[in-house]
């Protein structure tokens, strides 16, 4: 197949996303397509993924890491000719060119359902959950309302609209703020008491006008992945200090990854039938992940469902298949091939 990879875009998972999408690229490449990784943002002027297609008849693999830090994206956008447009020339026509489009963004347009649905305006075919599924699983507010209303666990929260912010003096402590539509962690805050609330919010306020400040719960973190309707073994995530911010989520070495996560098989069929509940009640495609903190008492509380969750050989959602006997060129080609 002609397979075009869209990965960076302009958000500040960009880097996760590039990282994602090269390695992506070169698991369908030894698979016998032929690929095309294409900057969602720079589009045809992208001098590091020049959009040209490339196959196993060659030596040629692509390469990106991540940083620390999250990118500086004016700097991107300095680097651009395309300004605040979020989709570089010529991305569409080469888009619509291919047999499919591999979705390897992350964060904004990517996962809110922007790019999903003028991809249905445009008739293009692409991998992952359409644009009602990933604009309601990306806004956590929207989700969560679904899932309580779906009798699925999860933390209590309040919604902050920043332009007319809410009475927050009720919030008890400690508690989690998070912009409503970010992923990676980004602008993330755990407040421990009143006088740290206002800076949180104030970070989560970079990112988005809208927040959530939600009860922090307390206990052991899982993930589960969803592939063609199956719940994958659950992953454990252990931090080796702090938690599991944008820094220990993607340098490696700071933080344990246990798969299968060493739990009984009552808290495994729990996570495994909660994961596919919210999966389906959120109205989810061929995959997604979902993430979990299980208290102290057994419960399971469901964090966000990820519609694109990150496809590094070592990001969670491949290693969990890895569990199971699928290996990440068969991952990668069983998604491409779900449309």
């Amino acid at each position: 197949m002609k397979i075009v990879v869209l990965a960076g875009g302009l958000s500040p998972e960009r880097d996760v996303s590039l990282s994602s999408g090269a390695l992506i690229s070169n698991a369908l490449i030894d698979n016998g397509h032929d690929v095309m990784l294409l900057d969602l943002y720079l589009g045809t002027n992208s001098g590091d993924f020049p959009p040209v297609y490339r196959n196993n008849k060659s030596s040629f693999r692509y390469s990106y890491e991540v940083t620390e830090s999250q990118p500086d994206l004016e700097a991107v956008k300095s680097s651009a000719k395309n300004g605040d447009c979020l989709v570089g020339d010529g991305v569409i026509n080469l888009c619509r060119e291919a047999d499919i489009v591999f979705m390897a963004l992350h964060g904004a347009e990517g996962e809110n359902g922007q790019i999903q649905a003028l991809f249905d305006l445009n008739s293009i075919k692409y991998t992952g959950s359409g644009y009602a599924a990933s604009l309601i699983a990306m806004d956590k507010d929207l989700s969560k309302r679904i899932m309580r209303d779906s009798s699925i666990l999860t933390a209590d929260w309040e919604y902050v609209d920043v332009r007319n912010k809410n009475d927050l003096s009720g919030i008890s402590y400690p508690c989690v703020v998070k912009p409503c539509s970010c992923g990676s962690s980004v602008g993330v805050t755990i407040v421990e008491n009143e006088a740290q609330l206002s800076k949180a919010l104030e970070l989560a306020e970079k990112y988005e006008d809208h927040v959530i400040v939600e009860k922090k719960i307390s206990g052991r973190e899982f993930s589960v992945g969803i592939l063609n309707n199956r719940a994958l073994h659950p992953i454990e995530i252990i931090p080796k200090s702090g938690w599991y911010d944008y820094k220990n989520k993607y340098q490696s070495g700071l933080t344990q990854e246990v798969c299968p996560a060493d739990i009984t098989g009552e808290i495994c069929s729990l996570l495994q039938e909660s994961a596919l509940k919210v999966h389906n009640a959120l109205r989810l495609g061929y995959y997604s992940r979902v993430d979990f903190i299980l208290d102290e008492n057994g419960r399971a509380y469901c964090l966000e469902a990820n519609t694109l969750p990150g496809m590094t050989p070592t990001s969670l959602l491949p290693q969990e298949a890895a569990a199971v006997g699928i290996s990440y060129n068969k991952l990668c080609d069983m998604i491409a091939s779900s449309k």
